[in-house]
């Protein structure tokens, strides 16, 4: 049923992962602004993947060629892949946290004091703000629910140019853009 969906229909699953992105923004600013938790360095980078897969996944639904759809569906799989890892990288982290967690600098103060080349590796190195744990939801944190939602759109979107691939490669017409 799902893949008889996804061949009918890939726009709105597109229009469905970027409205989904947005709602997830919208939750993280809730839960900065109304419950008060500030984002580390990890949390604002995956929030900059998400916004990277809504805009791809909305372009790619915007229109109905083939390759233009398929070719945004392939940049947001690629940036779900790194929200994914980061995801994963922050969740190890808070599982095993290194013997000194410090508070570094925040992402802002990390990119406007350092060259990129050396702000990079000190985000994924994670600070003591990454390795805490502020939010829980059955029994997972922001950044465990994180993955799972990056990992989620990133198969979706996967299987989405796969199908389509395929249907092409048959010499069909491709998918009818509904």
């Amino acid at each position: 049923m799902v893949l008889n969906w996804i061949d009918q229909a890939p726009r709105r699953v597109l229009a469905l992962i970027s409205v989904a992105c947005v709602a997830m923004l919208a939750f993280g600013m809730y839960l900065q602004h109304v419950v008060g938790l500030e984002p580390c360095p990890m949390c604002i980078v995956q929030r900059y993947a998400l916004i990277g897969i809504a805009i791809f996944t909305g372009l790619a639904s915007a229109r109905g060629q083939r390759g233009w759809w398929m070719t945004f569906a392939l940049l947001a799989v690629l940036t779900a892949g790194f929200g994914a890892f980061v995801a994963a990288r922050q969740s190890w982290l808070q599982w095993y946290p290194p013997e000194v967690a410090t508070c570094g600098r925040d992402f802002y103060g990390m990119i406007e004091n350092y060259p990129i080349s050396r702000a990079i590796p000190m985000i994924f190195r994670g600070s003591g703000d990454c390795t805490a744990i502020d939010w829980t939801f059955l029994g997972g944190s922001i950044a465990n629910w994180s993955f799972i939602c990056f990992v989620g759109f990133g198969l979706v979107l996967l299987l989405l140019v796969v199908r389509a691939l395929k249907v092409g490669n048959r010499g069909g017409s491709g998918y009818s853009m509904a």
